[in-house]
């Protein structure tokens, strides 16, 4: 199908609005107009059901279809990038967990490669390097051989290894040596820095805050839980304006009610996010995650051979789906999926339906998985009908 300049659709849902018989107008792959359709009008593109977003963005995502991002090769991009429309995102960060710093920095220059070739379909956004500056007590996952503290050193050794925008987030433990200065160093840089695999009270992730921090990774996933006393990881999160909140809804990493409790305290933060590993759209079996096993099982998310969660299997558009079964308002997990990600990545042509954004749309059915999805106006996955 070529290049639609028109779509019409019965529902649009974009920057937690929610309107009806709706006319998005493309050229030169971004939005030029979104307007009412009118009466007999006909379109390139009519979408009669389910609702047209945003394209979707998942900041964090280890993996998926079979392959693990800290093993991939040029062919494996390029699959990865096409086939991720299937799951309605339109851009992503490859997330890389903790390895030597020698590893990750040759991970950052592979992404910068493709960052260059620009793959058809999903956008790479830079990376999103999880570790090693992470608390051993709340490790997770990660091999605990290779945690370290982010000195000045270790931090060059990740931002001198890639062009700047490569290194796109970092998470770390704030209550480790050096930790503060990291932050603001980072910060400066333009790299987004998460909170997260962290045993820090609540006063010390104020403190990774006022320094630059601006997001928490996996909400109540390897961290200090909340306590009526000691508010922790999660509990100064929640009340704390400047901190974006990434949340796995799988229903297997946070129960039901735990989402709609970070929904109802600070829905306007919450950031959908997968974990996916490259277990995710594979049958059960034995993958990797940083090179080291993975298992996973029928109806069950990854594990370690000692039981440690180590991922998710999970799509974004599922994402979006789960959280409004559990009665989240369509318009608020849409944007939890789209513009809050985009935003905080800062790729704010991203995430929208309006003018002057990226023409990056997803269609999703009534069942809230993607049937079709644009990047820069070009379809990349699935089929609408044209009239």
């Amino acid at each position: 199908m070529a290049n639609p300049s028109t779509i019409a659709t019965a529902r649009l849902v974009t920057g937690g609005t929610d309107r009806k018989d709706a006319v998005v107008e493309i050229a030169g792959g971004r939005i030029v107009a979104v307007r009412d359709r009118r009466r007999g009008e006909r379109c390139d593109v009519v979408i009669p059901d389910g609702v047209l977003t945003p394209g979707l963005v998942d900041m964090q995502i280890n993996g998926v279809f079979g392959v693990d991002f800290a093993a991939a090769g040029p062919d494996d991009w390029a699959m990865v990038a096409a086939r991720l429309p299937e799951t309605g995102v339109t851009a992503f960060a490859p997330t890389f967990i903790t390895a030597p710093l020698a590893d990750l920095a040759d991970a950052l220059t592979r992404v910068a490669a493709v960052c260059a070739e620009s793959p058809p379909g999903a956008r790479v956004l830079g990376a999103h390097i999880e570790g090693p500056f992470l608390a051993d007590s709340r490790r997770g996952a990660h091999n605990p051989a290779y945690l370290c503290d982010p000195t000045a050193d270790a931090v060059s050794s990740l931002l001198d290894a890639a062009p700047p925008g490569t290194l796109a987030v970092l998470t770390l433990a704030p209550e480790r040596t050096d930790a503060l200065d990291a932050i603001k160093r980072l910060t400066a840089a333009g790299v987004l820095v998460s909170v997260g695999h962290s045993d820090a009270t609540g006063e010390q992730v104020a403190a990774a805050a006022d320094a630059g921090a601006r997001a928490v990774t996996h909400l109540f996933n390897a961290q200090r839980p909340l306590h009526h006393r000691e508010p922790g990881v999660p509990g100064h999160a929640l009340v704390d304006d400047r901190l974006a909140l990434g949340l796995i809804v799988d229903l297997h990493h946070v129960s039901a009610d735990v989402v709609r409790l970070a929904f109802a305290a600070a829905g306007g933060r919450v950031v959908l996010v997968t974990d996916a590993v490259g277990s995710a759209g594979m049958p059960p079996g034995r993958y990797e995650l940083g090179g080291e096993p993975v298992l996973v099982e029928t109806g069950r998310p990854p594990v370690r051979e000692d039981g440690t969660l180590a991922g998710s299997g999970l799509r974004l558009d599922e994402a979006v789906r789960n959280t409004v079964d559990l009665g989240v308002p369509l318009a608020v997990a849409v944007d939890a999926a789209t513009r809050r990600p985009a935003d905080l990545l800062g790729h704010r042509e991203l995430g929208r339906v309006e003018p002057g954004a990226a023409a990056d749309l997803t269609w999703l059915g009534p069942d809230l998985l993607a049937r079709a999805t644009w990047v820069a106006g070009t379809p990349v996955f699935g089929q609408a009908a044209a009239r």
